[in-house]
């Protein structure tokens, strides 16, 4: 027997869902204006938010990109904003990161993009940190090296330390290709740390990897929550904020709103919600929101002597 919701197939009902949210997401015109790149320091940590999922970290010297995505459309749905970068305005790419194969995190154009880019201006490619199970997506993209990780593995790459951890998500590409793997990462390097998530619900892993790895700085996502079935994959605002607090982190940068129509909710509410949380709990301070294309520095702590 088909699957049934509200006296019509399961299928059906999502086709709706995808439509509705396809149509909307060309009803406006793209925001944003994409802004220059921001280096710092090898001491300093650089946070620079891309949109959506994506960010520039700048981490003991290295560059790295987490989820580059760079394209007006996936297939059919469109972006709401600009990027906040233009590959082209990139320094070059030491690594990147791809914490799913979902096509909002996993954009094969924008990984061509910055693949090129970085060979015209270094003769060289990144190398890419994968959940087990993606190799086969990028290895014919033109990486320099390619890493498989599983949660909570460890590589050293270029000096720094790249640790998959859990989430709570689901990583195929398409329905079926349930063997994907999925997570997020903690990179570490002269002192600094930084978390990516990637998509998840809320779930009691958030104190387990502050326990273990002691992120200084958190990049949750806090969009694609309603309706409340979406929560099983993603946290709400409140959901972020729970888990923030549970890392043990120093400061938090939201992610995953604003850019792409994937939930019901009204597309300034996340940052609505986020806030008037942060204020109820008294860590407003902690939280950090960046515009598109703008950088968060880090100095080093100095030390006492």
């Amino acid at each position: 027997m088909h699957r049934t919701w509200r006296g019509r197939p399961f299928a059906v009902r999502k086709m709706e869902q995808l439509w509705r949210l396809v149509r909307e997401s060309h009803e406006q015109p793209m925001t944003g204006t994409p802004r220059p790149v921001q280096l710092v320091k090898p001491d300093e940590l650089g946070v620079t938010f891309i949109g959506h999922s994506s960010f520039l970290l700048q981490v003991h010297g290295r560059k790295l990109l987490v989820d580059p995505v760079f394209s007006k459309r996936l297939i059919v749905l469109r972006r709401q904003r600009h990027p906040g970068v233009m590959v082209e305005e990139l320094p070059p790419i030491d690594i990147v990161l791809l914490t799913h194969a979902h096509m909002d995190h996993l954009d094969m154009a924008s990984l061509r993009r910055v693949i090129r880019a970085t060979r015209r201006l270094t003769g060289q490619t990144p190398e890419v940190v994968v959940p087990r199970g993606v190799e086969d997506l990028v290895e014919r993209l033109g990486f320099s090296k390619i890493h498989g990780l599983a949660w909570w593995e460890l590589i050293e790459v270029q000096g720094l330390k790249v640790t998959m951890t859990p989430c709570k998500h689901w990583g195929a590409r398409m329905f079926r290709d349930t063997h994907r793997g999925y997570g997020g990462y903690v990179v570490e390097g002269g002192g600094q740390s930084v978390y990516h998530s990637g998509d998840t619900a809320y779930f009691d892993g958030f104190s387990e990897i502050g326990a273990k790895l002691k992120p200084k700085v958190a990049l949750l996502p806090i969009g694609a929550y309603f309706p409340d079935t979406y929560r099983s994959v993603h946290t709400s605002p409140e959901e972020a904020v729970r888990g923030f607090v549970e890392l043990g982190a120093e400061q938090m940068v939201p992610m995953h709103y604003g850019t792409f129509r994937l939930g019901r909710e009204p597309m300034e509410e996340p940052l609505q919600r986020l806030e008037a949380e942060g204020e109820r709990l008294g860590i407003k301070g902690k939280i950090k929101i960046l515009a598109e294309g703008e950088t968060m520095h880090l100095c080093p702590v100095p030390s006492i002597r």
